[in-house]
């Protein structure tokens, strides 16, 4: 199986530097892979590396935490469009999913889709799966899968526990068959990889993905 096509090449860390950005998109390029997925104040450079490329720029909003208000987030994503993203990473209150205030969850997903949409831009919502139980795993299928995103993503990377086949498997257990699954969050490995490609993922989030095409060992540092 070739993983190329389902990884986003991801660099997330606070000490990004512009040199790290430049290898990310270089590699991106050499390998095919299907983005790059980069902090909101690299999306301008990023998009001029891979001008003329099949390679995606992606990038994050309201992250690692989701608990900046719906109009914070708005904000975020018009600037991350205008500086030329094509899909946004959008964190979900994961407060208001752990308190059950799935009233919020589907407020904040109905006012940032008609945006997003407006501009045709991919939407993944990230819930961080590794810290939420199964009934709210599957309430947020039934939110998201209504609202009509394209991917609900597990993990920031940043909880204790990143992605997981069975978080996978229980996404597409409940999910719409429109609505795709990125798996992301700890992924070091071809072999761990192809399993959440064979569960159900169609990307992976990751920083290992030179590691994961090559066979090759992954640092323990980054996404």
């Amino acid at each position: 199986m070739k993983l190329n096509q389902f990884i986003d090449h991801t660099i997330l860390k606070p000490s990004t530097l512009v040199a790290d950005i430049d290898k990310l998109c270089a590699e991106a390029i050499q390998y095919q892979f299907a983005a790059v997925c980069v902090p909101p104040n690299f999306v301008k450079q990023a998009k001029v590396l891979t001008a003329g490329t099949s390679v995606k720029v992606a990038t994050v909003i309201g992250f690692p935490f989701g608990y900046s208000a719906v109009e914070a987030k708005i904000a975020e994503i018009v600037l991350a469009m205008v500086d030329g993203a094509d899909e946004l990473d959008v964190v979900a209150n994961i407060s208001a999913i752990k308190n059950k205030d799935f009233t919020y969850i589907a407020n904040e997903i109905n006012h940032i889709m008609p945006i997003i949409k407006s501009k045709g831009k991919t939407i993944k919502v990230i819930i961080e799966s590794g810290i939420l139980t199964d009934e709210e795993i599957i309430a947020c299928c039934d939110i998201y899968g209504a609202a009509g995103i394209d991917y609900l993503k597990t993990s920031t990377g940043y909880a204790e526990k990143g992605a997981t086949v069975e978080a996978v498997k229980l996404f597409r257990l409940h999910l719409p068959e429109h609505v795709q699954i990125k798996a992301s969050g700890g992924i070091r490995d071809y072999a761990f990889a192809k399993e959440l490609v064979d569960a159900g993922a169609t990307r992976l989030g990751c920083s290992a993905g030179v590691a994961i095409v090559n066979g090759t060992p992954a640092s323990n540092s980054g996404y």
